[in-house]
Parts: C-alpha cells; structure tokens; sequence
C-alpha cells in the first residue's frame, strides 16, 4: 500500500460537510462514526511512522549484523577440521595399524 494513493487524512475527514437532506442520516450518528475513523486513520499513520522507522533502523543496524556470521563460519570450519582429525585419530586407534596403511 502506497501512503501517496491514501486520499483521506484526520483532517479532511472532520471538515467533511454533508448534504441534509429530508431523511437524510442522523448527522449525530454520523458525526460519532466520522470520530472513530479519524481516530483509526490517525493510529494508522502513527504505526506506518514507527515501522518506517524501524525499517530505517534495521537497514541501518545491517552491515554489522553480517560481521559476526562470518566469523563464525570460520569457527565452525575450524571445530569440523578439529572433529575430523580427532574422528582418524579414533578409528586408527580402534582399527589399527592395517586401517591406517588403507587409508594412506
């Protein structure tokens, strides 16, 4: 939803005249309607406002939320190699010495 295509605001809404008419509406009634959808509009906008911002805060706060992801792809790489070599070292120890000369 684009906020350029909205045509209404609190204000337009409360100025709105309406024609009278012989049965037209109750203008009470529609005065107290008109109320609640200022009150809505205006919620609207206050919570677009905040999630804009929040958007602006997170696209900022980013780059530096990326950083730490590398490091530790590094870490995990390391703990891999480390549980690899720890793993052979088990399997020569349990196999032996005929599993080791397989291997090489």
């Amino acid at each position: 939803m684009s906020i350029d295509r909205i045509q209404l605001n609190g204000k337009k809404i409360l100025e709105k005249d309406f024609k009278t008419g012989i049965r037209g509406y109750s203008q009470e009634e529609v005065d107290e309607f008109l109320d609640i959808i200022i009150q809505d509009y205006d919620n609207f906008k206050q919570e677009i406002d905040r999630l804009n911002e929040e958007i602006e805060k997170l696209k900022s706060s980013r780059p530096t939320t990326e950083a730490p992801r590398a490091r530790s792809t590094q870490q995990n790489t390391q703990v891999n190699y480390d549980v690899l070599k720890r793993l052979s070292n088990l399997e020569k120890a349990v196999f032996g010495k005929r599993y080791a000369e397989s291997e090489e």
